[in-house]
């Protein structure tokens, strides 16, 4: 299963816009009735989605021999969540401005695409997060997505060359990180964790991982 509850916090996204589309087609007659298909299918569309991220996330890796899982990670849902606060006024105000003012069209259709787009993307970042697994393991750190097919990276610890943190001006305000680790045989391989919350702890046993490794 997938961190956090997706299943759920999609369908509660998703029924407001269902409802919506059920009062377009129903219970009122200043549009056409079929305006509210959309809105009904954009809800089934968020409850389905989520429901499949729900059931589908990366599980655990398969250890090796002696190895076993020193931390795991998840990029933080705080960014998505923003996102997603930042669009919902957006599209209320379309409705305000469709329903009850009589502003230009052009008004609450700027409202609705902006809506829409920080909506959309930031319910995108929501599943994409959920699907991630960032995995440090006595022998390799590993980064896992699943959407219709596992993704898997990794790097052995013998072969990190590099451990890198970044922060943009926003990440620092709000508390997160991204750690860069890269490989430096033959072709360079990079693995980047995004959106971390106290990346430098994370970082900093990846390192102790590597020193471990170069020790021994």
């Amino acid at each position: 299963m997938a961190r956090g509850k997706p299943g759920i916090w999609s369908s509660l996204l998703g029924i407001p816009f269902i409802a919506a589309g059920a009062w377009l087609y129903f219970g009122q007659l200043e549009y056409p009735p079929v305006v509210g298909l959309p809105f009904v299918s954009f809800g089934a569309f968020i409850i389905a989605i989520g429901v499949y991220v729900h059931v589908v996330s990366p599980s655990k890796p398969r250890m090796g021999d002696g190895e076993d899982i020193i931390a795991s990670r998840h990029p933080t849902q705080r960014v998505a969540r923003v996102k997603i606060v930042l669009g919902m006024p957006l599209l209320a105000a379309t409705v305000y401005l469709l329903y009850f003012t009589r502003v230009p069209y052009v008004y609450p259709t700027v409202a609705l695409v902006l809506g829409l787009y920080l909506f959309s993307v930031g319910l995108r970042t929501y599943w994409t997060n959920s699907l991630t697994t960032y995995f440090v393991t006595s022998n390799r750190i590993i980064k896992e997505y699943r959407l219709l097919s596992l993704s898997r990276q990794e790097i052995p610890r013998e072969k990190i060359r590099a451990v890198k943190e970044s922060k943009s001006v926003t990440e620092t305000l709000v508390g997160l990180g991204n750690v860069h680790v890269a490989s430096g045989s033959g072709r360079s391989l990079e693995i980047g964790m995004q959106n971390m919350e106290k990346s430098e702890a994370f970082a900093d046993e990846i390192r102790d991982l590597v020193s471990t490794a170069n020790s021994s």
